[in-house]
């Protein structure tokens, strides 16, 4: 994909993003800050710019943390292997290939 230049608005402010990601995926990501700035500022009666934009890089990176660490615990390892099978059972294919 090549590198584009995307306008975005977050908190009525307009920002030029260069990425290589499509436009609809830069407007969903901006739209989601936008949306949690604003959720921030409503709950904490922040005004500071500033202070809203750190709490909700906070905020962000905490949801980025529980994500990244809920798949050990989200499903365990006998229930990953029944669904495997399921999925083995409806597809009609041989086993699928695994680890331990």
């Amino acid at each position: 994909m090549s590198r584009r230049s995307v306008s975005v608005v977050i908190s009525g402010q307009k920002y030029e993003i260069v990425s290589d990601s499509d436009e609809q995926s830069l407007q969903r990501v901006a739209g989601y800050v936008d949306e949690t700035m604003q959720r921030i500022r409503k709950r904490t009666g922040a005004v500071d710019s500033l202070e809203v934009a750190m709490l909700t890089a906070l905020n962000i990176a905490r949801e980025l943390v529980e994500v990244r660490s809920a798949p050990d615990a989200a499903l365990p390892q006998g229930e990953l292997r029944g669904l495997i099978e399921r999925v083995e059972a409806a597809v009609g294919a041989g086993p699928l290939s695994r680890d331990g």
